[in-house]
């Protein structure tokens, strides 16, 4: 069995680490260099960039950032945000980034998921998906950090996009983002049957014990969160220890 990856996440917004509670009232969370030298030094398995606003505010990913967080720390980095050409993602590989994550740009023009993978490998590209329930509790991706919805439904997006060569999928339910109320583990454990590629759960940790129905109920292959990591509240170290006790696969 494949270890289950740890990952915190930095939201970035002008050049500091945000967060927020189902994609609003974000709050200061402190320096992302600072931050990222930290789980590294605390066995996180990856680490995630996200500029939040980059794609909002018609820009590139802040480069310069994504360079200092790479020199700092030695384990697997993603970098998202912004993204919108092979181009833009070559910028970022060698800026020191492991994997790009791609959102709405791959929405907007699939083809360029393809392109992509073709140039740098399908084991490169992360397409992250931020989708929350509508009122007839069907699930529908949303576009711009979360502000724009699309119409398409999450399963049928992400079962073309890994046909498109997407090696990974990072799911974020909206619904749950910053509630602390556990991952969307039903709607997780319907994509693992969907696709036959690695996910990571996003939205909605709150405690030791929702890692674990991530993973056991959710049958996600990685974690991912912030605030309860940021603020002290989960330590990496204990989570994967308590992970281990409850028979889940971790790198100690």
């Amino acid at each position: 069995m494949l270890a289950k990856r740890i990952i915190p996440c930095l939201d970035i917004k002008d050049g500091r680490t945000v967060k927020g509670v189902n994609f609003e009232g974000l709050r200061d969370a402190g320096d992302p260099v600072e931050l990222a030298l930290r789980y590294s030094s605390e066995g996180a398995d990856e680490l995630v960039f996200l500029d939040i606003t980059a794609t909002n505010e018609k820009r590139k990913t802040l480069l310069e950032l994504v360079s200092r967080i790479a020199s700092a720390i030695n384990i697997p980095f993603t970098v998202g945000g912004g993204i919108s050409s092979v181009a833009d993602v070559y910028a970022l590989l060698r800026a020191g980034a492991d994997k790009v994550s791609l959102n709405s740009a791959a929405i907007r023009n699939p083809q360029l998921i393809t392109d992509i993978a073709d140039s740098f490998g399908c084991q490169c590209l992360v397409l992250a998906v931020d989708a929350k329930t509508d009122t007839t509790g069907n699930w529908q991706v949303y576009l711009n950090g979360g502000r724009v919805p699309t119409g398409i439904e999450l399963f049928a997006w992400v079962k073309e996009a890994t046909g498109k060569g997407a090696g990974e999928i990072l799911f974020t339910s909206m619904d749950q983002d910053g509630t602390k109320a556990g991952f969307a583990n039903e709607a997780l454990a319907k994509m693992s049957h969907t696709i036959n590629i690695p996910i990571i759960a996003s939205g909605g940790a709150g405690s030791m014990e929702h890692f674990y129905d991530a993973f056991a109920t959710g049958k996600a292959d990685a974690a991912l969160a912030a605030s309860v990591f940021h603020f002290g509240e989960i330590g990496i170290p204990q989570l994967k220890h308590y992970l281990k006790e409850k028979h889940i696969e971790v790198r100690i």
